[in-house]
């Protein structure tokens, strides 16, 4: 069973202005370039869940942009600590998920003031270090709510706050849209609007990000108190030959 959520039409973004959209050679993606891998997180389980329509939105967006996505499902996935040592299907395929990613799109819905349980339970699935890997360390991450209500900052602060504590590299730009219910029709589809804007700009921004993180991500997740705890020691003639090329000697 996969946990894949399936993106309808994927192809088809009514709300977008193709005079002022860039393709995927302007974001810095050439031909010879793989796709970004994206994982997208939503934080509702509603029949009309406005954070799964956003990321959906997203996920249009992002693939028109050279990515390769993909959208976990969250539906029967357990509480933390609810099955002994994390042995459900659902957390093994959102770890594998969140390792084959180069970046993530997250966005919940604003519940008394803060991101959805829904939304906590999936990025407390991941650990720092799981068997050698590093499930999120490195990864670029984008962030965005919806609110029934006015305009709000608190879920985007929030997971601000957790994609820092989980060693991601959170772009400046995000996207909060207000009243939610209002910004999409019966087939779940944004409307044009600022909101809908916003989003194209917050994942054009994230597709260069990941894009420019890529040669560099190893290197700036490289840390003295990780290879002094693994016992790697650092090879002083491999230094001297980064040190030569990085002085053009």
């Amino acid at each position: 069973m996969s946990r894949l959520h399936t993106l309808s039409d994927p192809d088809l973004l009514p709300a977008l202005d193709g005079r002022f959209t860039i393709d995927r050679s302007d974001l810095g993606l050439g031909d010879d370039q793989p796709p970004p891998r994206i994982l997208l997180l939503y934080g509702s389980l509603r029949e009309r869940s406005f954070s799964r329509f956003a990321v959906e939105e997203a996920a249009r967006l992002l693939r028109l942009f050279g990515a390769e996505t993909r959208i976990f499902d969250p539906s029967d996935l357990p509480l933390p600590d609810q099955v002994a040592g994390d042995d459900h299907p659902a957390v093994h395929e959102l770890r594998e998920l969140s390792i084959w990613s180069e970046g993530q799109v997250w966005c919940s819905p604003e519940r008394h003031g803060a991101i959805s349980g829904i939304m906590k339970a999936q990025i407390d699935h991941l650990p720092l270090e799981l068997k050698g890997m590093r499930p999120t360390q490195g990864r670029t991450l984008a962030v965005m709510q919806v609110s029934g209500g006015s305009q709000s900052f608190n879920v985007v602060n929030t997971l601000r706050l957790l994609g820092r504590w989980m060693r991601m590299f959170t772009i400046p730009n995000q996207s909060s849209i207000a009243m939610a219910y209002k910004e999409f029709d019966e087939a779940g589809r944004m409307r044009p609007s600022s909101y809908y804007d916003r989003i194209v700009d917050v994942m054009e921004e994230l597709v260069r990000f990941t894009i420019l993180m890529r040669p560099h991500a190893k290197h700036i997740v490289d840390r003295y108190s990780e290879r002094k705890a693994l016992g790697t020691e650092i090879d002083p003639s491999a230094q001297r030959a980064s040190a030569a090329l990085t002085d053009g000697s």
